[in-house]
């Protein structure tokens, strides 16, 4: 284990308990292209890669108390069917040298695939105490690489909480890889209809101009945003903080997720791209869009040049966390020097 993280588990969260520290251990099925982790003997998520998938990503992911809280792929009964690219918990972006990556899912015909992204080549090339670690390659249509991609993930908890640490580094290959300042990005997250808003009767556009309509997903949604900056539900999307949280009940079990970002993130403190119904999202890049114009980033890595993104995710079972808690984790993790 990391010295730094080590030093986190020592001072986090005093009022959540911890079954044990270091519970975390990992159940690998190369031939499906997953790996299972485990926390308290129970399983907290999978880690998977197909070649089916657009992208890799942690799904299904689970709260303490064993429910599941990303919604079912494809949908299960009852949950909504719109942005069949919302998989879990993932990392992308809509416009990369003019690529969508955020968008590309098997709903795309394919005589438009030209115009997505893929993350492909993944592998996982470690699994030790608490790490897991993998590389994949960005790439167009016809397999050329335009961003090589190194993820850690440091992951812990214990009877009534989750924590991931996601730590991404890009590097540009042969060519320079431009991100357009566009709203779908960056680290990503979809969760069950119960996590939901009330009031998510919309109509969204992306970049390619494809128009999704999003129902209202009724009584059994229950949840809420609250920002950093005191921002809640509707009013947090597209403002900025260091910090999200979305709370609500699922199978009687309460639930917070909450979303840090680093200091030495590009873009740091983030916009919150947070839906109504159950898109759960930080784009730093998309500022021009976010600002009204009032700021641009349109952020370009020269070949051979990187950039890194560090996220920490918490999942908490119980007590809604307060502000003056999340405010204090959220000083901690600045505090932590994260190299990639």
């Amino acid at each position: 284990m990391k010295p730094w993280y080590s030093l986190l588990l020592l001072v986090i969260l005093p009022c959540f308990s911890f079954a044990q520290q270091s519970n975390v251990y990992f159940k690998t099925t190369r031939a499906q292209h997953s790996v299972g982790v485990m926390i308290a003997g129970k399983l907290f998520c999978n880690f998977i890669y197909p070649d089916t998938l657009e992208k890799p990503v942690l799904y299904p992911v689970f709260s303490p108390d064993g429910h599941r809280i990303t919604r079912a792929n494809p949908p299960a009964a009852g949950e909504a069917t719109d942005h069949p690219h919302h998989v879990g918990l993932w990392l992308n972006y809509e416009s990369v040298n003019g690529l969508d990556f955020w968008n590309n899912s098997s709903a795309i015909p394919a005589s438009k695939k030209a115009h997505y992204g893929w993350i492909r080549g993944t592998m996982v090339t470690g699994t030790h105490d608490s790490t897991l670690t993998y590389t994949a390659n960005w790439e167009n249509q016809s397999h050329h690489v335009l961003l090589k991609e190194d993820t850690r993930f440091v992951f812990s908890g214990g009877r009534n909480i989750r924590i991931i640490d996601r730590i991404t580094t890009l590097t540009a290959q042969r060519d320079s890889v431009y991100f357009k300042d566009v709203k779908d990005g960056l680290l990503g997250l979809r969760v069950v209809s119960a996590l939901e808003l009330a009031d998510t009767a919309q109509s969204f556009t992306d970049a390619q101009g494809n128009v999704t309509a999003v129902a209202t997903s009724g009584h059994e949604a229950t949840g809420h945003y609250l920002t950093s900056t005191g921002k809640t539900d509707k009013d947090a999307w597209g403002t900025r903080g260091e910090w999200c949280m979305l709370y609500g009940t699922v199978q009687k079990e309460k639930v917070a997720i909450v979303i840090f970002d680093h200091p030495e993130n590009t873009g740091f403190p983030t916009y919150w791209h947070v839906r109504n119904y159950g898109l759960f999202a930080a784009n730093p890049l998309g500022q021009n869009v976010f600002s009204n114009g009032l700021e641009s980033l349109n952020l370009c890595l020269p070949p051979g040049t990187s950039t890194t993104f560090r996220y920490r995710i918490i999942l908490y079972s119980g007590s809604t966390p307060s502000a003056t808690l999340l405010n204090e984790q959220a000083k901690q993790f600045s505090s932590i020097k994260i190299h990639s």
